[in-house]
């Protein structure tokens, strides 16, 4: 099966058109053929004395120059292989709760993605904390979120705006394992696999994605994250693996992994008890290391 992402991506002007439909909501939309990165041109928005009030924003590109990922890391990408866009949200939640965005953004990107596929093939998109989308456990897409105060309204506690980047890999997954020297996945992949996937159209990935931040978003501002946990053990990706957390290659704990909590902090079962694990990269023990 021929992935559908093969021609070009659509036009920016058609993209955006194809995003209004979908997303009546979003107060801004705008998609470029090149930036240098979409999440820092939405955070000097936000922080500006002269943009626009009202959101949600999106800004989307066919190509970021200096892409951005978590821990500083760049993005590679190549004009029509990868899917890039931002958003920007308004939150108003306490300064401690904030980090509890990375990981709720990631489990509801994933449960987006499951819904353009077949029931059967659902469970081999996944999360792998906080907030890395795998498709069989090689990284789909990445997210990194950024908060900032905005710079068109008056200080007022609590508030935030959220700014949300996600690269989706369309193609190029076997060049990127190569020089990465890692499985990566791409939607192409997904779409040989699946009519569903094949059939889906960009702009609804990134629509049905954008839809389902700006709904989870709404849901704790109103509800709190007690639901996280719970939405988080459906997309899992190292429920009962056994881990290391390291942090600059030195490893901070090791045990099995067992969900996350409401705060989203992962959850790390050692011989000392239960441990929440704030920050770290994430490392799936080789099976020979732990007799499984």
């Amino acid at each position: 099966m021929t992935s559908p992402f093969t021609p070009p991506l659509p036009a920016p002007a058609e993209m955006v058109s194809q995003l209004g439909a979908a997303l009546p909501a979003f107060k801004q939309l705008r998609w470029v053929d090149s930036t240098e990165s979409t999440n820092a041109d939405l955070l000097a928005l936000a922080r500006s004395d002269h943009g626009p009030v009202a959101r949600p924003w999106l800004l989307g590109a066919h190509l970021q120059e200096r892409g951005r990922g978590r821990a500083g890391r760049s993005w590679q990408n190549r004009a029509g292989a990868n899917l890039m866009f931002s958003c920007a949200f308004d939150v108003f939640l306490p300064s401690r709760q904030l980090p509890t965005l990375s990981p709720l953004v990631g489990l509801a990107a994933s449960e987006a993605l499951r819904s353009l596929i077949s029931p059967p093939l659902q469970s081999h998109i996944s999360m792998k904390w906080p907030n890395d989308v795998q498709w069989r456990f090689a990284k789909l897409a990445g997210i990194l979120v950024e908060t900032t105060r905005a710079g068109t309204s008056p200080f007022t506690p609590d508030h935030y705006v959220a700014i949300i980047g996600m690269g989706i890999n369309l193609d190029d997954a076997r060049a990127l394992s190569q020089s990465l020297n890692r499985r990566v996945a791409d939607w192409s992949e997904i779409a040989r696999e699946d009519h569903l996937a094949a059939s889906t159209s960009a702009a609804m990935i990134v629509a049905r994605i954008a839809q389902a931040w700006y709904d989870s978003l709404n849901e704790v501002t109103a509800y709190g994250f007690e639901s996280m946990p719970d939405r988080y053990a459906k997309v899992d990706a190292l429920a009962g693996q056994h881990i290391h957390v390291l942090d600059n290659g030195r490893i901070l704990q090791a045990g099995i992994a067992c969900g996350i909590d409401t705060e989203g902090h992962l959850l790390v079962r050692t011989p000392d008890g239960e441990i929440p694990i704030h920050v770290g990269e994430v490392s799936v023990r080789p099976r020979e290391e732990h007799g499984a």
